[in-house]
């Protein structure tokens, strides 16, 4: 019987890297400051009533004419200068480990507001199945014309449900909206792990807790308001420190529901074998329906 899949799903920044990605490479590669940066952002949003994520994208593209040549490789090239919270370039690799001791598979994901681009570039870019962020469409010339996708806090929930039916092609739109029985669905909600940092998570952190996962609400070392808040509400189920070390904090309670999630599934499971029993013995046959790594349990009968 295969092993359950455990998804940790991060944000990005402040959640992994403290500052927005912007502001490593990219704003002092134009000669702008963070404040000039986000302050146009938002006086931008409000004269136009525009999403804020379209806004960004379109102001990262016009003010980088006449400085920068903003292509799909720059912004690569740009990641590489993110800088992240202690422990996190090699937490990735040491859950998968855990993992493997528990007994569970660990597949790490972002969902972010941020720049697809940047993130695929930076020194983490490698470590996750999917990363579901804004991006740019870039025409013959190489330089972005338009956005491709736009990841804002409401939309941030559809990606939640790609996890849980496998279905990360962003296009594949039927399957996504069409009906699946929970068994097979190939991450279950109860599997999830989501970690970030701020209000625009709140959705996702809701909906995961909601359906049975854990949602982490994290903060810089001192700046613990808005994470207890979040767990005070009821919209986290912890408030963690951004240290993602050996040893830690954030280590200990994410070896801690890996260890949950894997008990609870051996619960399912012998639920699951005991109901097929007992209709074997009044002859009767039913499939096994329990949630694995692809979707369905082998349909065979048990003696």
């Amino acid at each position: 019987m295969s092993r359950p899949i455990v998804a940790l799903i991060y944000d990005f920044d402040k959640t992994l890297s403290p500052k927005d990605m912007q502001e490593y490479t990219f704003l002092p590669g134009i000669n702008v400051e963070p404040n000039e940066f986000w302050g146009a952002c938002q006086r931008f949003t409000q004269e136009n009533q525009m999403d804020g994520v379209l806004t960004y994208l379109y102001l990262m593209q016009r003010m980088a004419k006449g400085s920068m040549r903003l292509t799909r490789e720059a912004l690569h090239e740009l990641g590489k200068g993110v800088e992240f919270f202690p422990g996190v370039e090699d937490w990735f690799g040491r859950i998968r480990e855990i993992g493997k001791t528990l007994d569970v598979d660990v597949e790490h994901y972002i969902i972010s507001s941020g720049q697809t681009e940047i993130i695929e570039g930076s020194r983490i870019g490698r470590e996750f199945k999917a990363i579901f962020a804004a991006s740019f469409y870039y025409d013959e010339s190489g330089l972005p014309v338009w956005p491709c996708s736009a990841v804002n806090y409401t939309s941030k929930t559809q990606y939640l449900f790609r996890i849980n039916k496998g279905i990360l092609d962003v296009t594949n739109d039927r399957d996504l909206n069409a009906f699946t029985p929970e068994y097979k669905r190939r991450i279950p909600f109860s599997n999830m792990i989501y970690i970030a940092d701020g209000l625009t998570d709140v959705p996702c952190m809701k909906m995961t807790k909601q359906k049975g996962g854990f949602a982490i609400a994290v903060h810089p070392p001192g700046e613990t308001e808005l994470a207890d808040d979040l767990l005070l509400q009821g919209r986290a189920d912890f408030s963690v420190e951004t240290d993602y070390r050996a040893g830690s904090d954030m280590e200990r309670i994410v070896t801690m529901l890996m260890r949950r999630i894997r008990a609870s599934h051996d619960v399912t499971v012998e639920h699951a074998l005991q109901v097929q029993r007992a209709h074997s013995r009044r002859g009767e046959f039913v499939p096994l329906n329990i949630p694995t790594r692809g979707g369905i349990e082998d349909e065979a009968e048990v003696e």
